[in-house]
């Protein structure tokens, strides 16, 4: 113990000696004397500066805790992801509900059409967004959480898994998913991107006909309405055509 603290002490000496003056830097010379203590603050201040902010708007990092997570793998946690995603958006609802709605056991190969179809039945928009990750971070920064599917697994056994990604990290370069028996499932960019990929890269919000989502594009949006239309669900589909102003 007493060689470790030796150590310790001795590195930080020597830490200090890197920002000590030349000798030749005196009291009589004031100019070299600050121009060298500017250097020592600006050496200590780059080691200590966080990285510049990301320029393209969005926030550095971002975690939205208030929405809901069912624990659960059973039917490829679709039930559990859905159900937290209609929470969020003021339904009161739970996964056991929901099971025969989406049709299961039977109906587990059609999950994706089946989620679009009960989210429109409650009167939500099903938005869909594009296969890349910056849109999906554009979303969560802009508070609003994304239902997507990955591949979960290994190269030998993989299987679909429905999931909320509700938060980002950019300096960490991972992202924060409500997903299976995890509560706050982190993965790295890569990891996620290519399991997204192989799950064909989709993703949706599931929002109130009100509720724009951040950088909206129209033609899909009015898409949405209208499928929300074709759903039953008119007066929804008249408000959501509404938010866009037309």
């Amino acid at each position: 113990m007493i060689a470790t603290q030796g150590r310790a002490l001795s590195a930080g000496h020597q830490h200090k000696r890197m920002f000590m003056l030349p000798l030749s830097f005196s009291c009589s010379s004031p100019r070299r004397l600050l121009a060298a203590c500017a250097l020592a603050v600006a050496l200590v201040g780059c080691a200590s500066q966080p990285p510049a902010p990301i320029k393209d708007g969005l926030a550095q990092r971002v975690e939205i805790g208030s929405v809901p997570f069912y624990r659960g793998n059973a039917n490829q946690s679709a039930p559990m992801a859905l159900a937290a995603m209609l929470s969020q958006q003021g339904v009161r609802i739970t996964p056991g509900l929901l099971e025969q709605q989406l049709g299961l056991p039977q109906g587990v190969d059609k999950l994706q059409d089946s989620m679009q179809n009960v989210a429109r039945q409650y009167g939500l928009v099903v938005y869909p967004l594009e296969p890349k990750l910056n849109a999906l971070l554009a979303q969560v920064s802009a508070g609003n959480p994304v239902l997507l599917r990955y591949s979960e697994g290994s190269t030998f056994w993989a299987q679909p898994r429905y999931a909320l990604m509700v938060g980002y990290d950019r300096y960490k370069q991972r992202v924060l998913l409500r997903s299976g028996n995890h509560r706050r499932m982190l993965m790295d960019f890569d990891d996620f991107t290519s399991a997204w990929s192989e799950e064909g890269g989709w993703a949706v919000l599931v929002q109130q006909p009100g509720q724009l989502p951040a950088q909206v594009d129209r033609n899909r949006w009015l898409k949405a309405a209208n499928d929300l239309a074709q759903a039953g669900q008119e007066q929804a589909a008249r408000q959501a055509v509404s938010a866009l102003g037309q």
